[in-house]
Protein backbone atom coordinates (compact mmCIF):
# COMPACT_ATOMS: atom_id res chain seq x y z
CA UNK A 1 0.00 0.00 0.00
CA UNK A 2 1.54 3.32 -1.06
CA UNK A 3 2.27 5.96 1.56
CA UNK A 4 -0.07 8.90 1.81
CA UNK A 5 1.40 12.08 0.26
CA UNK A 6 2.73 14.57 2.79
CA UNK A 7 1.01 17.83 3.68
CA UNK A 8 2.32 20.90 1.87
CA UNK A 9 2.80 24.26 3.58
CA UNK A 10 3.45 27.31 1.41
CA UNK A 11 5.30 30.01 3.34
CA UNK A 12 7.80 29.92 6.19
CA UNK A 13 6.66 33.06 8.00
CA UNK A 14 4.89 33.07 11.38
CA UNK A 15 1.83 31.18 10.06
CA UNK A 16 3.80 28.56 8.16
CA UNK A 17 6.20 27.92 11.03
CA UNK A 18 3.44 27.33 13.57
CA UNK A 19 1.56 25.12 11.12
CA UNK A 20 4.65 22.99 10.52
CA UNK A 21 5.27 22.74 14.25
CA UNK A 22 1.72 21.54 14.97
CA UNK A 23 1.84 18.90 12.23
CA UNK A 24 5.27 17.64 13.25
CA UNK A 25 4.18 17.26 16.87
CA UNK A 26 1.82 14.42 15.91
CA UNK A 27 4.28 12.70 13.59
CA UNK A 28 3.34 14.12 10.19
CA UNK A 29 6.21 15.27 8.02
CA UNK A 30 5.11 18.31 6.03
CA UNK A 31 6.96 19.85 3.10
CA UNK A 32 7.50 23.57 3.67
CA UNK A 33 8.33 25.68 0.61
CA UNK A 34 9.27 29.34 0.79
CA UNK A 35 10.67 31.88 -1.64
CA UNK A 36 13.06 33.43 0.89
CA UNK A 37 16.50 31.98 1.65
CA UNK A 38 15.61 31.60 5.35
CA UNK A 39 12.51 31.44 7.50
CA UNK A 40 10.76 34.35 9.21
CA UNK A 41 8.58 35.92 6.55
CA UNK A 42 8.58 39.65 5.97
CA UNK A 43 8.07 40.68 9.59
CA UNK A 44 10.88 38.49 10.96
CA UNK A 45 13.06 38.48 7.86
CA UNK A 46 16.65 37.40 8.50
CA UNK A 47 19.82 39.02 7.23
CA UNK A 48 21.18 37.82 3.91
CA UNK A 49 24.73 38.21 5.22
CA UNK A 50 25.61 38.17 8.95
CA UNK A 51 26.58 41.57 10.31
CA UNK A 52 27.12 43.26 13.66
CA UNK A 53 23.47 44.14 14.24
CA UNK A 54 21.71 42.54 17.21
CA UNK A 55 18.21 41.07 17.15
CA UNK A 56 16.98 44.12 19.02
CA UNK A 57 18.46 46.36 16.34
CA UNK A 58 16.71 44.32 13.65
CA UNK A 59 13.34 43.64 15.23
CA UNK A 60 13.00 46.15 18.07
CA UNK A 61 10.46 45.14 20.70
CA UNK A 62 9.63 42.01 18.64
CA UNK A 63 13.18 40.61 18.95
CA UNK A 64 12.21 37.87 21.40
CA UNK A 65 9.36 36.73 19.15
CA UNK A 66 11.61 36.69 16.09
CA UNK A 67 14.32 34.71 17.87
CA UNK A 68 11.73 32.28 19.22
CA UNK A 69 10.25 31.60 15.79
CA UNK A 70 13.64 31.16 14.17
CA UNK A 71 14.70 28.82 16.96
CA UNK A 72 11.50 26.77 16.83
CA UNK A 73 11.78 26.33 13.08
CA UNK A 74 15.42 25.27 13.35
CA UNK A 75 14.35 22.62 15.87
CA UNK A 76 12.04 21.09 13.22
CA UNK A 77 14.88 20.35 10.80
CA UNK A 78 14.78 16.55 11.17
CA UNK A 79 10.95 16.36 11.23
CA UNK A 80 10.01 18.33 8.12
CA UNK A 81 11.20 18.78 4.56
CA UNK A 82 12.12 22.40 3.87
CA UNK A 83 12.76 23.97 0.48
CA UNK A 84 13.95 27.57 0.75
CA UNK A 85 14.29 29.77 -2.33
CA UNK A 86 11.52 27.74 -3.92
CA UNK A 87 8.63 29.18 -5.93
CA UNK A 88 5.37 27.27 -6.06
CA UNK A 89 4.10 28.53 -9.38
CA UNK A 90 1.18 26.26 -10.20
CA UNK A 91 -1.43 24.06 -8.48
CA UNK A 92 -3.73 21.50 -10.06
CA UNK A 93 -5.41 18.21 -9.16
CA UNK A 94 -3.56 17.73 -5.87
CA UNK A 95 -0.16 18.44 -7.37
CA UNK A 96 2.14 21.45 -7.05
CA UNK A 97 4.74 22.66 -9.54
CA UNK A 98 7.70 24.11 -7.67
CA UNK A 99 10.71 25.88 -9.15
CA UNK A 100 13.68 25.02 -6.95
CA UNK A 101 17.40 24.55 -7.57
CA UNK A 102 17.17 25.49 -11.25
CA UNK A 103 14.50 22.90 -12.04
CA UNK A 104 10.75 22.49 -11.75
CA UNK A 105 9.58 19.64 -9.54
CA UNK A 106 6.05 18.35 -9.36
CA UNK A 107 4.93 17.26 -5.89
CA UNK A 108 1.76 15.43 -4.90
CA UNK A 109 0.31 16.60 -1.60
CA UNK A 110 -2.45 15.58 0.77
CA UNK A 111 -3.51 18.71 2.64
CA UNK A 112 -2.42 22.17 1.57
CA UNK A 113 -1.86 25.04 4.02
CA UNK A 114 -1.47 28.38 2.24
CA UNK A 115 0.44 30.85 4.40
CA UNK A 116 1.41 33.12 1.54
CA UNK A 117 1.55 36.46 3.38
CA UNK A 118 0.88 39.89 1.96
CA UNK A 119 2.37 42.62 -0.19
CA UNK A 120 2.08 46.40 -0.21
CA UNK A 121 -1.02 48.03 -1.58
CA UNK A 122 -0.54 51.23 -3.54
CA UNK A 123 -2.31 53.68 -5.78
CA UNK A 124 -0.25 55.32 -8.54
CA UNK A 125 0.89 58.87 -7.82
CA UNK A 126 3.06 61.18 -9.96
CA UNK A 127 6.70 60.15 -9.67
CA UNK A 128 6.11 56.78 -8.00
CA UNK A 129 8.26 55.05 -10.64
CA UNK A 130 11.33 57.23 -10.02
CA UNK A 131 14.52 55.54 -8.76
CA UNK A 132 14.62 55.93 -5.01
CA UNK A 133 10.91 55.20 -4.49
CA UNK A 134 10.22 51.91 -2.71
CA UNK A 135 7.11 50.34 -1.28
CA UNK A 136 7.13 50.23 2.51
CA UNK A 137 7.78 46.51 2.41
CA UNK A 138 10.70 46.97 0.02
CA UNK A 139 12.04 49.73 2.23
CA UNK A 140 11.93 47.36 5.18
CA UNK A 141 13.61 44.52 3.26
CA UNK A 142 16.52 46.79 2.34
CA UNK A 143 17.08 47.62 6.01
CA UNK A 144 16.53 44.18 7.53
CA UNK A 145 18.00 41.81 4.98
CA UNK A 146 20.69 43.97 3.39
CA UNK A 147 21.54 46.46 6.12
CA UNK A 148 21.15 49.49 3.87
CA UNK A 149 18.82 52.47 3.59
CA UNK A 150 16.98 53.68 0.49
CA UNK A 151 18.40 57.19 0.89
CA UNK A 152 20.21 59.56 3.19
CA UNK A 153 17.12 61.70 3.79
CA UNK A 154 13.90 59.71 3.53
CA UNK A 155 10.19 60.55 3.54
CA UNK A 156 7.51 57.96 4.28
CA UNK A 157 4.09 58.35 2.64
CA UNK A 158 0.81 56.49 2.94
CA UNK A 159 -1.41 54.92 5.56
CA UNK A 160 -1.47 52.01 7.98
CA UNK A 161 0.55 50.94 11.03
CA UNK A 162 3.45 49.80 8.80
CA UNK A 163 3.99 53.42 7.76
CA UNK A 164 5.00 54.43 11.29
CA UNK A 165 6.80 51.19 12.07
CA UNK A 166 9.16 51.44 9.08
CA UNK A 167 9.78 55.16 9.70
CA UNK A 168 10.66 54.35 13.31
CA UNK A 169 12.95 51.49 12.26
CA UNK A 170 14.82 53.80 9.88
CA UNK A 171 15.14 56.46 12.57
CA UNK A 172 16.51 53.88 15.04
CA UNK A 173 19.00 52.76 12.38
CA UNK A 174 20.39 56.31 12.24
CA UNK A 175 18.81 57.35 8.94
CA UNK A 176 17.55 60.92 8.62
CA UNK A 177 13.75 60.66 8.40
CA UNK A 178 12.47 63.97 7.10
CA UNK A 179 8.74 63.35 7.47
CA UNK A 180 5.88 60.89 7.76
CA UNK A 181 3.02 61.93 5.47
CA UNK A 182 -0.20 60.23 6.57
CA UNK A 183 -3.13 60.26 4.14
CA UNK A 184 -5.62 60.01 7.01
CA UNK A 185 -6.67 63.04 9.09
CA UNK A 186 -5.43 63.26 12.67
CA UNK A 187 -9.02 62.87 13.89
CA UNK A 188 -9.01 59.29 12.57
CA UNK A 189 -6.30 58.40 15.10
CA UNK A 190 -8.76 58.98 17.93
CA UNK A 191 -10.23 55.60 16.98
CA UNK A 192 -7.13 54.03 18.52
CA UNK A 193 -8.52 54.87 21.95
CA UNK A 194 -11.08 52.12 21.37
CA UNK A 195 -8.22 49.76 20.68
CA UNK A 196 -6.78 50.24 24.17
CA UNK A 197 -9.40 47.85 25.52
CA UNK A 198 -8.63 45.13 22.95
CA UNK A 199 -4.85 45.36 22.45
CA UNK A 200 -3.41 47.90 24.93
CA UNK A 201 0.21 46.80 24.40
CA UNK A 202 -0.01 47.24 20.63
CA UNK A 203 -1.64 50.68 20.84
CA UNK A 204 0.78 51.92 23.48
CA UNK A 205 3.75 50.66 21.47
CA UNK A 206 2.49 52.57 18.45
CA UNK A 207 2.04 55.71 20.54
CA UNK A 208 5.58 55.34 21.88
CA UNK A 209 6.99 55.03 18.35
CA UNK A 210 5.10 58.13 17.26
CA UNK A 211 6.36 60.05 20.28
CA UNK A 212 9.95 59.00 19.57
CA UNK A 213 9.65 60.12 15.96
CA UNK A 214 8.43 63.54 17.12
CA UNK A 215 11.18 63.87 19.70
CA UNK A 216 13.75 63.19 16.96
CA UNK A 217 12.32 66.08 14.95
CA UNK A 218 10.48 64.01 12.35
CA UNK A 219 7.60 66.00 10.84
CA UNK A 220 4.31 64.12 11.20
CA UNK A 221 1.72 65.43 8.75
CA UNK A 222 -1.88 64.25 8.53
CA UNK A 223 -4.59 64.41 5.89
CA UNK A 224 -2.15 64.85 3.02
CA UNK A 225 -3.43 64.72 -0.56
CA UNK A 226 -2.27 65.37 -4.13
CA UNK A 227 1.11 63.85 -3.33
CA UNK A 228 3.79 64.22 -6.02
CA UNK A 229 7.24 62.68 -5.92
CA UNK A 230 9.60 64.99 -7.78
CA UNK A 231 12.96 64.44 -9.39
CA UNK A 232 14.93 63.79 -12.55
CA UNK A 233 17.19 60.77 -12.51
CA UNK A 234 16.00 59.91 -8.99
CA UNK A 235 13.90 61.29 -6.14
CA UNK A 236 14.69 64.89 -5.22
CA UNK A 237 11.66 65.94 -3.20
CA UNK A 238 8.02 65.47 -2.22
CA UNK A 239 5.14 67.90 -2.77
CA UNK A 240 1.66 67.61 -1.31
CA UNK A 241 -1.42 69.55 -0.30
CA UNK A 242 -2.47 69.86 3.32
CA UNK A 243 -5.19 72.04 4.80
CA UNK A 244 -5.59 73.93 1.55
CA UNK A 245 -1.89 74.79 1.23
CA UNK A 246 0.92 73.46 -0.96
CA UNK A 247 3.86 71.88 0.91
CA UNK A 248 7.28 70.74 -0.27
CA UNK A 249 10.18 68.85 1.26
CA UNK A 250 13.56 67.83 -0.15
CA UNK A 251 14.58 64.18 0.12
CA UNK A 252 16.46 61.51 -1.82
CA UNK A 253 14.37 58.47 -0.90
CA UNK A 254 10.67 57.72 -0.44
CA UNK A 255 8.86 54.78 1.15
CA UNK A 256 5.25 54.51 -0.01
CA UNK A 257 2.36 52.21 0.84
CA UNK A 258 -1.36 52.21 1.65
CA UNK A 259 -1.47 49.28 4.07
CA UNK A 260 -1.27 45.68 2.81
CA UNK A 261 -3.09 43.31 0.48
CA UNK A 262 -3.27 39.53 0.79
CA UNK A 263 -1.44 37.28 -1.68
CA UNK A 264 -4.29 35.12 -2.94
CA UNK A 265 -3.14 33.79 -6.32
CA UNK A 266 -2.48 30.25 -5.07
CA UNK A 267 -5.83 30.12 -3.32
CA UNK A 268 -7.39 30.99 -6.67
CA UNK A 269 -5.48 28.22 -8.48
CA UNK A 270 -6.44 25.78 -5.70
CA UNK A 271 -10.10 26.36 -6.52
CA UNK A 272 -11.09 28.35 -3.46
CA UNK A 273 -14.27 30.39 -3.59
CA UNK A 274 -13.80 34.13 -3.05
CA UNK A 275 -15.90 36.84 -1.43
CA UNK A 276 -15.45 40.59 -1.23
CA UNK A 277 -14.31 41.84 2.17
CA UNK A 278 -15.38 45.41 2.79
CA UNK A 279 -12.87 46.00 5.57
CA UNK A 280 -9.86 44.79 3.59
CA UNK A 281 -11.38 46.30 0.43
CA UNK A 282 -10.34 43.16 -1.40
CA UNK A 283 -11.55 39.82 -2.71
CA UNK A 284 -10.44 37.14 -0.24
CA UNK A 285 -10.77 33.35 -0.28
CA UNK A 286 -13.61 32.13 1.91
CA UNK A 287 -12.65 30.26 5.07
CA UNK A 288 -14.27 29.16 8.30
CA UNK A 289 -13.03 29.99 11.80
CA UNK A 290 -10.63 27.04 11.64
CA UNK A 291 -9.04 28.13 8.36
CA UNK A 292 -10.78 25.61 6.08
CA UNK A 293 -11.41 26.98 2.60
CA UNK A 294 -14.25 26.03 0.27
CA UNK A 295 -11.86 23.60 -1.50
CA UNK A 296 -11.43 20.21 0.15
CA UNK A 297 -8.09 19.82 1.88
CA UNK A 298 -7.06 23.45 1.40
CA UNK A 299 -6.47 25.58 4.50
CA UNK A 300 -5.75 29.30 4.75
CA UNK A 301 -3.63 31.05 7.36
CA UNK A 302 -1.91 34.35 8.08
CA UNK A 303 -2.04 37.57 6.12
CA UNK A 304 -2.55 35.62 2.90
CA UNK A 305 -6.10 34.96 4.08
CA UNK A 306 -6.81 38.36 5.67
CA UNK A 307 -4.55 41.08 7.02
CA UNK A 308 -4.24 40.64 10.78
CA UNK A 309 -0.54 40.88 11.71
CA UNK A 310 2.22 38.56 12.86
CA UNK A 311 0.73 37.45 16.19
CA UNK A 312 -2.55 36.49 14.52
CA UNK A 313 -0.60 34.73 11.76
CA UNK A 314 1.04 32.44 14.32
CA UNK A 315 -2.35 31.59 15.79
CA UNK A 316 -4.08 31.04 12.46
CA UNK A 317 -1.22 28.86 11.21
CA UNK A 318 -1.54 26.61 14.24
CA UNK A 319 -5.34 26.58 13.92
CA UNK A 320 -5.20 25.59 10.25
CA UNK A 321 -2.86 22.71 11.11
CA UNK A 322 -5.22 21.54 13.86
CA UNK A 323 -8.07 21.59 11.34
CA UNK A 324 -6.01 19.44 8.97
CA UNK A 325 -5.31 17.00 11.79
CA UNK A 326 -8.99 16.85 12.73
CA UNK A 327 -9.96 16.17 9.12
CA UNK A 328 -7.45 13.29 9.06
CA UNK A 329 -8.81 11.84 12.29
CA UNK A 330 -5.59 12.59 14.19
CA UNK A 331 -5.22 14.20 17.67
CA UNK A 332 -6.13 17.87 17.21
CA UNK A 333 -6.48 19.44 20.69
CA UNK A 334 -10.03 20.88 20.50
CA UNK A 335 -9.56 23.01 23.64
CA UNK A 336 -6.53 24.70 22.11
CA UNK A 337 -8.42 25.18 18.84
CA UNK A 338 -11.29 26.91 20.66
CA UNK A 339 -8.88 29.20 22.53
CA UNK A 340 -7.19 30.19 19.27
CA UNK A 341 -10.51 31.02 17.63
CA UNK A 342 -11.44 33.19 20.61
CA UNK A 343 -8.13 35.10 20.31
CA UNK A 344 -8.50 35.53 16.56
CA UNK A 345 -12.01 36.96 17.03
CA UNK A 346 -10.54 39.60 19.32
CA UNK A 347 -7.86 40.39 16.76
CA UNK A 348 -10.56 40.83 14.12
CA UNK A 349 -12.33 43.39 16.30
CA UNK A 350 -9.03 45.22 16.71
CA UNK A 351 -8.60 45.22 12.93
CA UNK A 352 -11.87 47.16 12.73
CA UNK A 353 -10.28 49.78 14.97
CA UNK A 354 -7.11 49.97 12.87
CA UNK A 355 -9.06 50.34 9.66
CA UNK A 356 -10.94 53.28 11.14
CA UNK A 357 -7.67 54.84 12.32
CA UNK A 358 -5.83 54.26 9.01
CA UNK A 359 -8.49 54.40 6.26
CA UNK A 360 -7.64 53.66 2.65
CA UNK A 361 -7.85 56.86 0.52
CA UNK A 362 -10.21 55.41 -2.09
CA UNK A 363 -11.10 58.90 -3.31
CA UNK A 364 -7.60 59.26 -4.76
CA UNK A 365 -8.46 56.97 -7.69
CA UNK A 366 -10.60 59.51 -9.51
CA UNK A 367 -7.82 62.10 -9.35
CA UNK A 368 -4.97 59.99 -10.76
CA UNK A 369 -3.46 62.05 -13.58
CA UNK A 370 -3.89 60.55 -17.05
CA UNK A 371 -0.15 60.44 -17.68
CA UNK A 372 0.56 58.46 -14.48
CA UNK A 373 1.63 54.86 -15.05
CA UNK A 374 -0.65 52.29 -13.42
CA UNK A 375 0.91 49.11 -14.82
CA UNK A 376 4.67 49.47 -14.83
CA UNK A 377 5.35 46.11 -16.51
CA UNK A 378 3.26 46.91 -19.60
CA UNK A 379 3.61 50.72 -19.32
CA UNK A 380 -0.14 51.32 -19.22
CA UNK A 381 -1.17 54.77 -18.01
CA UNK A 382 -4.28 55.88 -16.16
CA UNK A 383 -5.40 57.77 -19.27
CA UNK A 384 -5.13 54.65 -21.43
CA UNK A 385 -7.27 52.73 -18.94
CA UNK A 386 -9.89 55.46 -18.87
CA UNK A 387 -10.01 55.60 -22.68
CA UNK A 388 -10.28 51.81 -22.93
CA UNK A 389 -13.14 51.76 -20.42
CA UNK A 390 -14.97 54.50 -22.34
CA UNK A 391 -14.29 53.23 -25.87
CA UNK A 392 -15.38 49.67 -25.14
CA UNK A 393 -18.00 50.43 -22.45
CA UNK A 394 -16.11 48.31 -19.92
CA UNK A 395 -17.18 47.83 -16.33
CA UNK A 396 -15.31 44.60 -15.40
CA UNK A 397 -11.60 44.50 -14.66
CA UNK A 398 -10.77 41.30 -16.61
CA UNK A 399 -12.27 42.86 -19.74
CA UNK A 400 -10.17 45.95 -19.07
CA UNK A 401 -7.13 43.70 -18.84
CA UNK A 402 -7.92 42.04 -22.17
CA UNK A 403 -8.23 45.39 -23.95
CA UNK A 404 -5.40 47.34 -22.29
CA UNK A 405 -2.88 44.63 -21.16
CA UNK A 406 -2.95 45.96 -17.60
CA UNK A 407 -1.88 43.11 -15.32
CA UNK A 408 -0.33 41.02 -18.12
CA UNK A 409 3.29 41.74 -17.20
CA UNK A 410 5.80 40.15 -14.86
CA UNK A 411 3.83 40.85 -11.70
CA UNK A 412 0.63 39.32 -13.16
CA UNK A 413 -1.38 42.17 -11.68
CA UNK A 414 -0.10 41.68 -8.14
CA UNK A 415 0.96 45.33 -7.90
CA UNK A 416 -1.36 47.02 -10.39
CA UNK A 417 -4.53 44.92 -10.25
CA UNK A 418 -6.06 46.57 -7.21
CA UNK A 419 -5.22 50.04 -8.54
CA UNK A 420 -6.75 49.23 -11.93
CA UNK A 421 -9.93 48.06 -10.22
CA UNK A 422 -10.09 51.21 -8.11
CA UNK A 423 -9.62 53.39 -11.18
CA UNK A 424 -12.27 51.48 -13.15
CA UNK A 425 -14.74 51.75 -10.28
CA UNK A 426 -14.13 55.49 -10.00
CA UNK A 427 -14.41 55.99 -13.77
CA UNK A 428 -17.67 54.03 -14.11
CA UNK A 429 -19.26 55.15 -10.84
CA UNK A 430 -19.57 51.56 -9.64
CA UNK A 431 -18.75 50.08 -6.24
CA UNK A 432 -15.30 48.51 -6.06
CA UNK A 433 -16.73 45.00 -5.57
CA UNK A 434 -18.90 45.40 -8.69
CA UNK A 435 -15.92 45.57 -11.09
CA UNK A 436 -14.67 42.11 -10.10
CA UNK A 437 -11.16 40.83 -9.54
CA UNK A 438 -8.34 39.75 -11.81
CA UNK A 439 -8.34 35.98 -12.24
CA UNK A 440 -5.09 34.24 -11.38
CA UNK A 441 -3.24 31.94 -13.73
CA UNK A 442 -0.03 29.96 -13.70
CA UNK A 443 2.75 30.81 -13.42
CA UNK A 444 1.79 33.16 -10.60
CA UNK A 445 5.27 34.72 -10.75
CA UNK A 446 7.92 34.68 -13.48
CA UNK A 447 9.84 31.45 -14.00
CA UNK A 448 12.75 30.81 -16.41
CA UNK A 449 11.67 29.99 -19.95
CA UNK A 450 13.62 26.72 -19.76
CA UNK A 451 11.38 25.57 -16.90
CA UNK A 452 8.23 26.55 -18.76
CA UNK A 453 9.36 24.68 -21.89
CA UNK A 454 10.25 21.66 -19.78
CA UNK A 455 6.77 21.68 -18.28
CA UNK A 456 5.17 21.87 -21.74
CA UNK A 457 7.30 18.92 -22.89
CA UNK A 458 6.37 16.89 -19.81
CA UNK A 459 2.65 17.50 -20.35
CA UNK A 460 2.97 16.53 -24.03
CA UNK A 461 4.70 13.28 -23.05
CA UNK A 462 1.88 12.43 -20.65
Amino acid sequence: MSARPQPLIVGAGPAGIRAAQALAEVGLRPLVVDEAPSCGGQIYRQRLVPDERSSVALYGSEAAKAEGLHRDFAALTDRIDYWPQALLWSLREGKADIAVGGASRQVAYDGLILATGATDRTLPIPGWTLPGVFTLGGTQIALKAQGCAIGAKVVFIGSGPLLYLVAWQYMKAGVSVAAVLDTAPFSAKLNLLRGLVLEPAVVLRGMRMTAELKLKGVALRYGVSDVRIEGGERVEGIAWREGGGEMHLACDGAGYGLALRSETQLADLAGCRFRFDQRDRAWLPERDAAGRSSADGVYLAGDGASIAGADAAELSGERAALALLEDRGLPHRPERAAAIEHSLARVSRFRDVLEAAFPFPAHWAKDIADETLVCRCEEVSAGELRRAAADFSLSEVNRLKAVSRVGMGRCQGRMCGAAAAELLAAETGRAIDAVGRLRSQAPIKPIPLTLALGEIAREAAE
